[in-house]
């Protein structure tokens, strides 16, 4: 597999899932080897006091020869510089909770080395290397996932990472080196970087500041968030289609001379989408006089539309913060030597969180919009004759009662989560910090809103797909849109068509094909490309 050099300005979302999920390997550009040489010397001059003011002083850079947050007037003297570092991880590592999963663990260690690429905080190349050969070699630190309130970074998972790679100043008693995974086994952080042959490091000058100071848990989490909802866009509307013809929707509102009455970027894919899985359905229009369906089938271009569009301004914002610095202070190289290192707020989790917020909100429309469709299927009223709960004849008793009350019973565990965590704050740090972001709870929630959300599609799956085997065996030969046709059959190979030895089951196997994506990709093989994460 093709090596990913990093270089602070070119990483995108494909390469953090394939890193974070694939194993791909990675390593660090040239250009951004020599940038962090300039910037780690500069750091090292104003450390040994050689960089001075034009009153003749020390200057006095914030993190390198100064305390930390409300102390940050407290002044460091030269022989304390490294010490200061590993004071810092040592005294930041206080997360609690679970732990991070594995795969936004290696995504927040590749977003760290990533922005210390950009060579604008003062660290050493070789602290870049140790991460991205922990990756390749597989040390997984233990980080948890609580702790954060993503301003000044996510100070307290980062300094768990920092354990792990940094190790106790010469002459320094005792050290806590944290805990990771190696070939799956826990160890100790020293241990796991022993079994693995790489060494620790010592920190340097601000380089323990640098470790800790920025949002890569945040980020790591709502990318992974990002890529999952926007795949999971896809099959919601690939069981919409489904729901469908199972219903016997009219299709008026899939008009192409609707569009620009209404041209939301999202609505038009939606539109283009579900026309092309539609394709040469016998059951779309087929009840004479039927004017209009209810909002779940009528409305979904415009809801799933807006789902679509508000993934693009996700999409769009991750975008920047993949390759954004957000360490404190900065170094830029431009400036003169008094004014290099700049104090500012880029290490502020806002812009995250509130996309994190957005992506919410955006899932929980997508699943309340499915479970709405699940109710229909299943309520013999409402589902153009099909049998109550989707009963099957030599099945008494087996319907889908009780998938429908797992789908609302998620639905509304969403809706609590929905609560936007980046409204909130609790200030920290002696008031200094007086506005905190909490982002990484709301990107926390974010994933979890995503998979709740992957269940009720697949819920919905096993509903249409029931539906539609009713409707072939009751209603004579009925030909199915294309796109519908080849999602029943990758259904069918997952499920049979009595399904699996309980509901539960079939979700998880459903879940599966969707977050796995054989569903997706088999559906596409039949009607082409559907809309994806560069035009949600």
């Amino acid at each position: 597999m093709e090596t990913l050099l990093l270089d602070g300005e070119s990483l995108d979302l494909h390469g953090v899932v394939q890193v974070a999920r694939g194993g791909q390997p990675v390593g660090l550009a040239p250009s951004a080897r020599d940038r962090m040489r300039e910037s780690c010397a500069w750091v090292g001059r104003v450390a040994e006091g050689e960089v001075r003011t034009d009153g003749d002083e020390p200057l006095l850079v914030y993190g390198v020869n100064t305390g930390f947050g409300s102390l940050s007037r407290l002044r460091i003297e030269r022989l304390q510089s490294r010490q200061l570092s590993w004071n810092l991880v040592q005294s930041h590592a206080a997360g609690v909770g679970p732990p991070v999963p594995e795969d936004a663990t290696r995504a927040m260690m590749l977003l760290r080395a990533n922005a210390l690429a950009k060579g604008a905080s003062g660290c050493r190349p070789v602290l870049v290397e140790t991460l991205l050969a922990m990756l390749n070699e597989g040390v997984l630190p233990e980080v948890p996932s609580q702790g954060s309130c993503g301003s000044s970074g996510d100070l307290a998972p980062l300094a768990h990472l920092a354990l792990v790679v940094f190790q106790a100043p010469e002459g320094w008693v005792t050290e806590h080196s944290g805990f990771a995974w190696y070939q799956g086994e826990r160890f100790s952080g020293e241990q796991a970087m022993a079994h693995a042959g790489l060494e620790r490091l010592v920190p340097g000058h601000k380089e323990g500041l640098a470790m800790c100071n920025g949002t890569q848990l945040t980020t790591a989490l709502a990318a992974l968030a990002c890529h999952d909802a926007a795949q999971l866009v896809r099959a919601a509307e690939v069981a919409a289609a489904m729901s469908w013809e199972a219903l016997r929707g009219v299709s008026r509102p899939l008009l192409p001379e609707l569009l620009p009455l209404r041209p939301y970027p999202g609505r038009m894919a939606v539109v283009d989408d579900l026309n092309r899985l539609l394709a040469g359905s016998d059951l779309t229009d087929s009840i004479p006089g039927k004017v209009q369906d209810a909002y779940s089938l009528r409305c979904t271009p415009d809801i799933l539309g807006a789902v679509r569009d508000a993934l693009r301004y996700v999409h769009g914002q991750l975008r920047v913060e993949l390759n954004a610095a957000t360490d404190n202070p900065l170094i830029l190289p431009d400036l003169d030597d008094i004014n290099k290192a700049v104090s500012a707020g880029l290490f502020h989790g806002e812009p995250v969180g509130m996309v994190c917020d957005h992506l919410k909100l955006a899932m929980c429309e997508l699943a309340a919009l499915s479970e709405r469709r699940i109710y229909r299927l299943t309520t013999g009223s409402l589902s153009q004759r099909l049998p109550p709960l989707l009963v099957q004849k030599d099945r008494p008793g087996m319907g889908l009662m009780v998938p429908q009350t797992t789908a609302a019973a998620l639905v509304s565990e969403n809706r609590s989560l929905a609560w936007p965590a980046s409204a909130d704050s609790i200030p920290t740090c002696e008031d200094q910090e007086d506005l905190v972001a909490m982002s990484t709870t709301a990107a926390r929630r974010a994933a979890r809103v995503v998979r709740n959300s992957r269940y009720v599609v697949a819920i919905e799956l096993l509903a249409a797909a029931h539906g539609l085997w009713w409707r072939q065996a009751e209603e004579g030969p009925v030909t199915l849109g294309v796109g519908s046709a080849a999602a029943l059959e990758v259904v069918r190979e997952a499920i049979g068509r009595t399904g699996g030895a309980s509901p539960a089951e079939d979700i998880e196997r459903l879940a599966a094909i969707i977050s796995d994506g054989p569903l997706v990709r088999r559906v596409q093989d039949a009607v082409g490309p559907l809309g994806g994460l560069d035009d949600v």
